[in-house]
């Protein structure tokens, strides 16, 4: 851990697909914060905020070259091709993490309350390697996402992950915590898994979300439940054995359905055929689809893993 007495050298990470329509404010709010921080000696003048362009198709990229020749506090890094939020910004922290004491992480469109990144660095300061940002309430969601969220998060700790609920990613790592994370090799990458599992000292920062003043949400209903979804399998078996419990229970309602048509055929009730074909084919047929679907999402993710394909490639890097 860093001397307490300096002055840290922070980056802020801004991962961004298509945010042309809001990077200018962003990098502005961002800027100033960090003349703020140097000017009340909270952190040191070679801080600086970095955006990290995920293969936009807009005009992102030309504008973030704009903004670092004009601001020496801004620096960019360019991907290939879009590859996702998650290994965009895992691509920014292991860039960027040999020039700076910890690293902030924080979605372009701002809606993470910047003004709680001070109190993150003043836990820094005092040995905390990871720092969450949380949110209070979720009153800038739908009724859908809001209540989908909660679902999500139950089924996390239920899952007994070390997820923090209603955390995303906006928070503050150390260069060691960052260090650690470069050897985990997941192609599958779910950072909101990883970190907390990694051990390292942690506090919680809670802030109100705001609205997005500009844009598109990049996270639609499909990537939404994608994400999810990627995160329930990245860190348990628990869908795997679920498969077990529910070939059980189907052997179990098999035998009261075999007494049932006994009964009915005894008492003269029974139409003919249709309760011994029918039934038995939709629910078993239902059920066999559903176990093949699950195990076959854990097939595709140990097929994905073997190949240990790149998971960025990196075009340009201003500094």
């Amino acid at each position: 851990m860093m001397d307490t007495i300096s002055k840290p050298v922070i980056g802020i990470i801004s991962p961004c697909y298509n945010e042309e329509q809001v990077i200018n404010d962003t990098e502005n709010q961002l800027r100033n914060l960090i003349v703020t921080m140097v000017a009340s000696n909270l952190i040191s003048d070679k801080s600086f905020v970095a955006f990290v362009d995920d293969g936009s198709k807009d005009n992102t990229w030309n504008l973030i070259e704009t903004l670092a020749s004009l601001n020496k506090q801004v620096k960019g890094l360019k991907l290939v091709g879009n590859v996702g939020h998650q290994n965009a910004l895992l691509a920014g922290l292991l860039t960027f993490n040999e020039d700076a004491d910890a690293l902030i992480s924080i979605d372009a469109d701002l809606q993470d309350d910047i003004s709680v990144i001070e109190t993150m660095i003043q836990k820094f300061n005092t040995g905390i390697d990871v720092v969450y940002g949380v949110r209070k309430e979720r009153t800038t969601d739908t009724f859908f996402k809001k209540n989908s969220a909660k679902l999500f998060y139950w089924l996390i700790q239920k899952l007994k992950s070390n997820m923090i609920p209603n955390h995303a990613d906006y928070r503050l790592c150390s260069k060691r915590a960052i260090n650690c994370l470069s050897y985990y090799n997941e192609v599958n990458l779910f950072l909101r898994g990883i970190i907390p599992s990694m051990g390292f000292t942690s506090a919680i920062i809670y802030y109100d979300r705001l609205a997005r003043t500009a844009g598109n949400s990049k996270f639609p209903l499909r990537k939404m439940l994608s994400f999810a979804w990627n995160g329930i399998t990245s860190f348990s078996t628990l869908p795997l054995k679920l498969v077990t419990a529910v070939g059980f229970i189907v052997f179990f309602l098999c035998l009261i359905m075999t007494a049932y048509a006994g009964i009915a055929i005894y008492t003269g009730d029974a139409v003919p055929g249709w309760l011994s074909t029918v039934l038995p084919m939709y629910f078993l047929g239902g059920i066999q689809l559903f176990s093949i679907g699950v195990i076959g999402e854990y097939i595709g993710k140990i097929y994905a893993e073997t190949k240990q394909r790149p998971r960025y490639f990196i075009d340009k890097k201003i500094i």
